[in-house]
């Protein structure tokens, strides 16, 4: 096949047969690649495991994941609400860009995010890898923007945005409907806990291809709301004020789960072989299904849904055992969207569409010298949006949904104003994002509003 139709083909984001074969063809045998396992939490708070500076939870599996690996701590989501931040990050590209600005539809025949766009699994597909999506979806409900329609392979698990666990049942408004699939069809394991389920479905898939080169997708629904976490981790907890004690349950029973699973791959003598990537979606909720709160976000401002840190600023660790560094942390800014040609770089694998706006992060965590990627990173949620530059930060109608929170943590900013319409803030200096410099900084001030509106004129 000429390379100047396959080029084409690449450009237009078509995902073919064809292109499959070519990729095969040109990199090296897929056999030598290292398998690849994407952890996604869902709510979880911005210090809320111990190696992220919680005091008062209990976290070995994602503490281990961090002494055998690269823990970010200046690490960003795509958006603080559900749907655009997995948009973000299967896409490497800004949610906006991606086609899903805010949350998509829960209910059966909900449009989602449109299937032209190019995702981490098709692309890890075209270069061989078996593909599987295990957990949350909340990305269409549709058949072609359901999991098999998106370069997955195996699916297994719910495709709107949470469920009861014991029953899977997803509670909104409206009738309660049941939600748990496998492979595009609908299945029933009444009693049976989700994540649970989540880890033995994830097992077999490792198990039965570990002879080949796999992507795995593993969206823990944990710990969204409703907190159902196992009696042990409530009795563990019982001391700790409500709704921190239930909250902090369902961290240690998402964290048990993700040691089970992380345990299996090393029982299959995996591990050297296994990226591993561990992240959360966006900062931990103050919703009143999830009783007001519970998270945290440390020293600083805002929960989901807000632009404020405690709503993007996000755990995250990346591990491979003996391929990068173990025990260290990097500083510089990073983003959801890096993860797609971060994992295509170390795979050695093609990325099918270049238009994306994530960067590779492979010399920061090789290095801690290493510059940032990123000149500028940009969010939009609703009406709200923020740009950062260095460590300045300017919001546009900036929510404080941390304020409405029922559980504050101990070194969280208290007792703060309104934020003005507009606000630039230091965050480096200034990480609860308490005091506006726009008067003190009009030529920053000035430069990341122009920015902003560049950007947002670009995407509209």
């Amino acid at each position: 096949m000429p390379q100047a139709l396959v080029a084409g083909i690449i450009r237009c984001g078509i995902v073919l047969a064809a292109t499959a074969a070519f990729c095969w063809i040109a990199d090296a045998s897929a056999a030598e690649r290292p398998n690849v396992i994407v952890v996604f939490t869902d709510d979880q708070g911005t210090v809320d495991a111990n190696c992220f500076g919680a005091k008062d939870l209990v976290t070995p599996g994602i503490d281990s994941l961090a002494r055998r690996g690269v823990r970010l701590t200046q690490f960003y989501a795509a958006a603080p609400v559900c749907s655009p931040s997995r948009a973000g990050l299967l896409t490497g590209r800004y949610p906006v860009r991606a086609g899903v600005p805010g949350n998509v539809s829960s209910q059966k025949g909900g449009a989602g995010m449109p299937p032209e766009q190019v995702t981490m699994a098709e692309t890890f597909k075209a270069a061989g890898y078996v593909t599987a999506h295990v957990g949350k979806w909340h990305l269409g409900y549709t058949p072609e923007t359901m999991p098999g329609a998106q370069g997955f392979d195996f699916s297994f698990g719910h495709m709107g945005g949470c469920i009861d666990n014991y029953s899977h049942f997803f509670y909104w408004q409206g009738p309660n409907r049941h939600d748990l699939w496998r492979q595009g069809k609908e299945i029933h394991r009444d009693g049976c806990f989700f994540p649970d389920l989540m880890v033995e479905e994830a097992i077999r898939f490792i198990t039965e291809n570990r002879q080949r080169p796999f992507f795995m997708y593993f969206a823990m629904n944990a710990p969204h709301y409703p907190y159902q976490g196992d009696v042990e981790w409530l009795e563990r907890y019982k001391d700790l004020a409500y709704p921190r004690n239930l909250y902090a349950a369902f961290v240690s029973t998402l964290d048990a789960r993700i040691k089970k699973l992380v345990d299996a791959v090393d029982e299959l003598g995996l591990r050297e072989r296994t990226i591993i990537v561990y992240q959360s979606d966006q900062g931990h909720s103050t919703e009143e299904r999830a009783h007001f709160g519970g998270g945290s976000a440390g020293p600083h401002r805002g929960a989901k849904f807000s632009l404020f840190e405690g709503g993007i600023h996000v755990p995250a660790v990346i591990s491979w055992p003996g391929s990068l560094p173990e025990g260290e942390a990097r500083g510089q800014t990073a983003h959801s969207c890096d993860w797609l040609p971060t994992l295509a770089e170390l795979c050695g694998v093609k990325l099918l569409n270049e238009d994306i706006d994530g960067r590779s992060l492979v010399k920061v965590l090789r290095s801690e010298s290493a510059e940032s990627p990123h000149d500028l990173l940009h969010w939009t949620i609703g009406n709200s949006w923020a740009v950062r530059q260095g460590p300045w930060k300017l919001l546009g109608n900036p929510r404080d949904t941390g304020a409405r929170a029922s559980w504050i943590s101990p070194d969280a900013p208290r007792n703060l104003p309104d934020p003005p319409k507009l606000m630039l803030v230091n965050v480096a200096e200034d990480p609860g994002e308490t005091t506006d410099q726009s008067s003190q900084e009009p030529e920053v001030f000035q430069k990341l509003k122009t920015a902003h509106e560049t950007w947002a004129a670009s995407v509209r």
